[in-house]
């Protein structure tokens, strides 16, 4: 599973990203552009609160495993979500946590 994880962490990042360049071109970096797009229709304001929960849950299961298993760097995949998404979080965290595992890098 931890090829599966890394190459999902992998898909996560460029996929969006290759989605996300061009608004990105054409507007830059416009908060208040972004906002008003998120905002102008329920599918997508509904998809943008999804994904924020999901984001939140990546956070707090990083935070749990934080304490049972040594993940490093745990940061990583938290910034990974934070600058791209949980497409990208998640995986990479769960992969992380497969490495950990499989050095038997467990915490006391």
């Amino acid at each position: 599973m931890k090829h599966v994880y890394l190459l999902l962490a992998i898909l996560g990042t460029v996929i969006p990203l290759l989605v996300f360049a061009p608004w990105l071109l054409d507007n830059g970096l416009n908060p208040a552009q972004l906002w008003r797009e998120i905002a102008i229709s329920r599918p997508s304001a509904f998809a943008w609160a999804d994904v924020v929960i999901s984001a939140l849950a990546v956070f707090a299961f990083a935070a749990h495993e934080r304490r049972r298993v040594a993940i490093r760097p745990l940061w990583l995949p938290v910034a990974a979500t934070l600058m791209v998404g949980v497409s990208a979080g998640l995986p990479l965290l769960l992969y992380l946590r497969e490495k950990a595992k499989e050095n038997n890098d467990f915490l006391p």
